[in-house]
Formats: C-alpha cells, sequence, structure tokens
C-alpha cells in the first residue's frame, strides 16, 4: 500500500496545506470544466459532495450529542464513513482515491449520464472545489473562535502560552527524533522529519470542542488557544527547516529568520492597526444602508488579514483568527457573532468531514504485514505526541485553580497539519514506508481521542462549565 497517496505529490501540497495559498487546478483543466458537455455534470457532483457531507456532519454531529459527546467527533466519524476508510462516497486524490473507486461518480454515470470520458475531469475539479470549501470553512472557524475570544484575557495569559507552545514542540520533537533514532535505528533525517510531524497541534478541531464545551472563554481555553496559535507559527518555521534539510541537506537560516520576523510583525502589527481601525469600522457601517452592512465588510476584513498571512508564507487561519480578535474588541461584536454563526454552520462542518474523509485508517489493519512495522512504531509516536502536550499544561504557574490536564489535552490533536508532515516527508522519498505509515496512524489516533478526553477532563458541574465571573464582565457581549 502507498501510504504517500494519502497525500502525493508535490502539486498537490499547493491546493491542500496549510502553509501555500490554495490554487485551484491548471489552465487547462479549468478550459475542460467550463465545457458545455462536463459542466452540469461538475456542478451536480459538488451538489451531491455537500448533500453526503451534510448527511454524514448531522447524523454523525447527533449521535455523539445524544451519547455526550462533542459533536465535532461525530463529524469527523461521519467522515470515516463516507471517505476513502468505507463507503468511498468521498474520496480525494491527496487522500489516495481517484475516479474509478469513488462511488460518488459511479452515481453520477448511472443517474446523470456522464460519460466515461468526462469522469476524471469532473472528480479532479469536485475534489478541488469541495477542498476550497473545506479551507474556507476553516477560517470560518477561527474567525468566529477569533470573536469568541478575548483580547485581553489573550494578552493576560501570554506568557503562559508562550511557555505551553514552546514546551510542546520541543518535547515531543526531541523525544520522538531520539527515541526512533536509537530505538527503532531510523536514519537521523526521517527521524527529524518524524519528530516534526509531532510538533503540530490542530487549533481548529480543538477550538471547536471548546467552544462546544463552553470553556473558550476560560484560562484553560484561552491558554489553549494562544499556545495553538504559537504552535501553528512555530509549526511553520519546524516545516520550513526540515524541509530545507530533506532537499539540500542543510538549513537555510535564512528562511528560519524570515519566518519568525514575519510571524511577530504580522501578529502584533495587524493587532495595532486594526484596534486603532476599529473606530472607523464602526462608523462604516453605521453608515451603510444596504443588506449585509456588518457582515460583509467584516469577511472582507477577515478575508484580507487571511490573504496576507498567506503570501508571507503563514497560515490564512492565523489572519482569520487575528481578524476575529480585533473586531471582538468593537461594540458590534456581539450582533457580528449573531450573523458569523449561520455562515460557520455551513462550511465547518465541510472542514471536519472532508479532513476526515482523507484519511485512510487501513493503515490500522494488523492483517496486513506491510502496517505491522508501521504499527510498532505508531505505538511509540502516539505516547509520545500524547505525553508530549499533555505534560505542557503542568508549565502553567501562577494559577491554582486552572486545570492543567485540559490544557494538555486540548493540545494533542495533529488533525490535517500532522498529515501535511507526513505527506512532505513522503513525496520526497525521506520517509520510509513503515515509517510515514506510523505518523499518519498517530496523526489518526490524537485526532480522534482528544474530543472525547477534553470532554472528561473538562467534566465538572454546570455551574462549573459557565465562564467565570470575570470573563463574563470582560467579554464582547457585555460591552
Amino acid at each position: 500500500m502507498n501510504f504517500g497517496g494519502l497525500i502525493s505529490a508535490a502539486p498537490v501540497f499547493d491546493a491542500i496545506a496549510w502553509f501555500d495559498p490554495i490554487r485551484i487546478g491548471s489552465t487547462s483543466l479549468l478550459a475542460s470544466a467550463s465545457t458545455a458537455d462536463n459542466a452540469p455534470f461538475i456542478f451536480a457532483g459538488i451538489l451531491a459532495s455537500l448533500v453526503v457531507i451534510y448527511l454524514a456532519s448531522t447524523i454523525g454531529g447527533e449521535v455523539c450529542a445524544r451519547l455526550n459527546l462533542p459533536p465535532v467527533l461525530g463529524q469527523l466519524i461521519g467522515g470515516l464513513v463516507v471517505g476513502i476508510s468505507a463507503l468511498h462516497l468521498l474520496v480525494f486524490p491527496e487522500g489516495g482515491g481517484d475516479s474509478s473507486n469513488s462511488l460518488l461518480m459511479s452515481f453520477l454515470e448511472a443517474t446523470a449520464g456522464l460519460s466515461v470520458d468526462g469522469v476524471t475531469t469532473t472528480f479532479q475539479i469536485d475534489s478541488e472545489v469541495i477542498s476550497v470549501l473545506s479551507e474556507i470553512g476553516v477560517v470560518i472557524l477561527l474567525f468566529e473562535i477569533g470573536l469568541e475570544s478575548n483580547l485581553q484575557e489573550l494578552l493576560r495569559v501570554g506568557t503562559q502560552a508562550t511557555i505551553v507552545a514552546i514546551v510542546g514542540v520541543v518535547t515531543p520533537f526531541l523525544f520522538g527524533t531520539l527515541g526512533l533514532i536509537t530505538l527503532f535505528h531510523i536514519s537521523t533525517v526521517p527521524a527529524i522529519f518524524a519528530g516534526a510531524a509531532l510538533t503540530a497541534t490542530s487549533i481548529g478541531i480543538t477550538a471547536k470542542v471548546l467552544a462546544e464545551l463552553n470553556y473558550l472563554n476560560r484560562s484553560e481555553g484561552q491558554i489553549i488557544i494562544g499556545a495553538a496559535v504559537l504552535d501553528d507559527v512555530l509549526g511553520i518555521i519546524v516545516l520550513a527547516v526540515v524541509a530545507s534539510l530533506a532537499k539540500t541537506g542543510e538549513v537555510e537560516l535564512t528562511n528560519i529568520i524570515y519566518l519568525i520576523l514575519s510571524s511577530v510583525v504580522f501578529l502584533v502589527g495587524a493587532i495595532l492597526i486594526g484596534r486603532w481601525l476599529n473606530p472607523y469600522f464602526v462608523q462604516l457601517v453605521d453608515a451603510l444602508k444596504t443588506r449585509g452592512q456588518l457582515l460583509i465588510p467584516a469577511l472582507i476584513f477577515a478575508f484580507v488579514l487571511s490573504y496576507i498571512a498567506t503570501v508571507i508564507k503563514l497560515e490564512a487561519i492565523l489572519g482569520a483568527f487575528t481578524a476575529g480578535l480585533v473586531l471582538a474588541e468593537t461594540q458590534k461584536c456581539r450582533e457580528l457573532k449573531n450573523q458569523v454563526v449561520p455562515i460557520a454552520d455551513i462550511l465547518v462542518p465541510i472542514f471536519f468531514v472532508v479532513v476526515s474523509a482523507k484519511t485512510d485508517i487501513g493503515v490500522l489493519n494488523p492483517a496486513v504485514p506491510a502496517n505491522r512495522e508501521g504499527l510498532i512504531m505508531a505505538s511509540f509516536l502516539i505516547v509520545v505526541a500524547i505525553l508530549g502536550k499533555v505534560v505542557t499544561g503542568f508549565t502553567v504557574f501562577g494559577q491554582e485553580k486552572v486545570n492543567r490536564l485540559a490544557i494538555g489535552v486540548g493540545m494533542i490533536p495533529r488533525g490535517e497539519v500532522g498529515l501535511v508532515f507526513a505527506g512532505i516527508g513522503s513525496a520526497t522519498g525521506v520517509l520510509p514506508p513503515a515509517l510515514d505509515a506510523a505518523i499518519i496512524v498517530m496523526v489518526i489516533v490524537t485526532t480522534f481521542i482528544a474530543p472525547p478526553l477534553l470532554q472528561i477532563v473538562f467534566q465538572r458541574s454546570p455551574e462549573q462549565n459557565l465562564p467565570q465571573p470575570e470573563a463574563i464582565a470582560s467579554s464582547p457581549e457585555s460591552r
């Protein structure tokens, strides 16, 4: 089994990686899509894909909600069921699928009369469009999370979040790399790549669970979010280092310095300029008379910051989260949140279902001989991945009542970020198949165990689940 097919050749990274702009196909592909013969089938395929996504999201979310589990876990499980691991209704090239094993394409052939010649083009473009909608969904999610967050609280826990983030990157990286070298006799460069994959944190998954548990505005939630944002920035730097190491055998210091400086300048500059522009934003909104006078300017601001973050080689979600933080300080915050929620309800489920649908849990099957060596290494990586993040919560100081275990658990999920590391390592030929499979298994396990674990460690009485009085007093709704 070609595990590298989960995230295949380098051009695919441009479409799915968090670290690069999304570019939809090629000119010739789009030209093909515009032909009168294929266009209706392409649109029909997108609609059918969305039906599958929303059904999987709703059914999975409902089941988990009735079992008192986070609904986001149900969305992830729903994606597994309809994706490459089970029903093959929703498959993607970067997930190891193609038009021949897509039941959705077979359905279009049978019901809509899609020709055999048009299947490949329809499949490719449908996959790209759904992937783009997924990326937009996570941008909206982080924008919503930014609106839910409190900048003053984030600044208050900034030092602690920074320590959590640094420990959460350094600890799993060192133990993972050294363990692979000493215990499994893996070469240095592949071991470094695998260690780097352990550093990531999927802020999207953790943030969604925190919001569902009403813990986003508590100290634990703010520390986790702040640390996860810094984790993403540090992850970008780590990725640049290991990618350079894989390609050239040496690290380009200039790239590291650039990424560090650009991250700091972007975050600080966007927040300072945004806070200065806030009164003018409110004046503009009050002056507009057309429909969407608040929502549209806010989305423009979020997309502009996301664009800037992308072109300077950071992440779009970093820009969206920053935009939410800035607008959360305006008197329009509560009204804006109410208008963003329906959009998030439409787009965010696409992200979670698609991330899960692209994941092939076939690598967990011990009956396949090729998987066994990878599963042994995966067991080691999973232990390091979990403990390497859990210990971060115990570095928090000065707050006796804070749930340190919850902070560590909140940093566990690797999600799609870990898959990007694995994909780049596989495409460059650095990772042997067994280690490639081990990384993928680690990503799968950490992604799926984090939501229920967060539910357990945050298990409190209803009164304790509510935001603390000081958080309510400083929250955007109180203004």
